[in-house]
């Protein structure tokens, strides 16, 4: 687990980080006690994505966002690869969510509140203030984290 004591330099992004943080892990507990085939089952609605792909997929969004649009460092999302993903496992998913962590509270650490106020240049967006991309990543988290939850809830109805 990340660390929850690590130094940030701005409490802003402390906070929203926490809360980022904290989103994912929910969505993540999805994935307790499901098998392989159970995480990547895929509702009957055409749109509708499988807990894996929405836990990849929300994964690459805050890397994306927060590694390379707010700290710079070039991450090289292939976003559409995330929705063909198959075949991943709960180990697998958690692992890369540890290794992320770490790597995103490392990079947040020297942060300042003036990094925050400052333009950012997304890859395929226009330029955001940093407050701009901690809201999307944070908001983007919220709402996968409640379509997960919905489709382990129709997962379970499927048992019934």
């Amino acid at each position: 687990m990340a660390t929850e004591t690590a130094n940030f330099a701005s409490p802003e992004v402390a906070s929203f980080w926490r809360a980022i943080r904290e989103t994912v892990d929910r969505l993540l507990a999805t994935l307790d006690g499901l098998s392989q085939d159970e995480i990547n089952w895929r509702p009957a609605a055409p749109e509708a994505n499988p807990l894996s792909i929405l836990a990849i997929h929300t994964m690459g969004n805050v890397e994306e966002n927060i590694l390379e649009t707010l700290c710079g460092q070039p991450v090289n999302r292939q976003r559409d690869r995330e929705f063909q993903a198959s075949g991943a496992s709960v180990a697998a998913i958690q692992e890369r969510w540890q290794q992320l962590q770490a790597r995103i509270e490392w990079a947040l650490a020297p942060v300042t509140t003036d990094a925050l106020t400052a333009s950012h240049k997304h890859p395929g967006r226009d330029e955001e203030s940093g407050y701009d991309v901690l809201i999307l990543v944070a908001r983007h988290a919220g709402e996968h984290a409640g379509q997960a939850e919905l489709t382990r809830d129709l997962l379970r109805a499927t048992r019934s």
